[in-house]
């Protein structure tokens, strides 16, 4: 689905049904260097059990055009121009990882507009490492191979795919060598330069559901305490054995945790 903002177009994928703006919408929101495909299965599922789906590619991502914003306010204000067009007024907003800092900061900003945030993969503050950072900024391939290596589990890494013929680092791998030079320093500048998280989650009114993985070495668990502590109606799921890349990883669990977190919350 192709939505005009400011004469820009970009692009959310709805999950293989269209997009019906009065039915319970969902909004799904990729991590640095990503786009829509990281969330096909959970896309799908919630499309075909009764809720509108927005999988949304950010500027410079995927299929949607326009510049790659390095802020994650801008992205904030951006996603709410985006489904002021599709006619959207109150979402789940649910991000992994960078996409995570925009429904932090897209709540804190637009209370009115947000019925629940999912954190899937992060935490605030979320510092690039340095040698990752400089990778970035030279595109070199190096940034690719560093993301791809950490941001999977062990058993992610030698074919333990929950999904039939999917290569999971393969794919990680391929997704982040179609960036277009600069987005992904743009993206990681946005994470890095996100220090103000912690205010931001504080001013957060609806519920959040952060969901965690045993083995995430960008964004351990232990790295969720003050984010946890910040937001005013917080839960954790945690999953056993599962690195960064949580919708491939596991994505069964992930769906079981967002369904279950969203089930009793008011439509809109």
């Amino acid at each position: 689905m192709d939505i005009e903002v400011r004469g820009t177009q970009y692009y959310a994928y709805t999950g293989g049904k269209p997009f019906d703006p009065a039915l319970p919408t969902i909004v799904l929101i990729h991590g640095a260097g990503l786009d829509h495909t990281t969330w096909m299965l959970q896309a799908r599922y919630f499309a075909h059990h009764g809720c509108g789906v927005l999988a949304v590619d950010l500027p410079a991502h995927g299929r949607s055009r326009g510049e790659a914003l390095a802020d994650i306010g801008a992205l904030a204000d951006w996603l709410r121009a985006l489904l002021a067009a599709a006619g959207v007024t109150t979402a789940a907003v649910i991000g992994h990882s960078m996409g995570a800092a925009i429904a932090i900061e897209y709540a804190a900003r637009y209370p009115q507009h947000a019925r629940a945030i999912g954190i899937v993969g992060a935490a605030v503050p979320m510092p690039v490492a340095p040698p990752l950072l400089e990778a970035a900024r030279q595109n070199r391939h190096a940034a690719y191979d560093m993301i791809t290596l950490w941001a999977h589990a062990y058993r992610a890494q030698i074919g333990r795919n929950p999904t039939p013929g999917m290569w999971m680092t393969g794919s990680t791998l391929r997704l982040l060598e179609r960036n277009r030079p600069g987005v992904l320093f743009a993206d990681f500048s946005a994470c890095n330069d996100y220090v103000t998280g912690l205010d931001a989650a504080r001013q957060v009114q609806c519920p959040a559901l952060l969901v965690v993985g045993s083995a995430d070495l960008m964004t351990p668990p232990r790295a969720i305490r003050d984010l946890l502590a910040a937001l005013p109606d917080a839960r954790t799921v945690a999953l056993e054995g599962c690195g960064h890349m949580v919708m491939p990883e596991q994505p069964d669990a992930l769906i079981d945790a967002l369904r279950d977190f969203l089930r009793p919350l008011p439509a809109g």
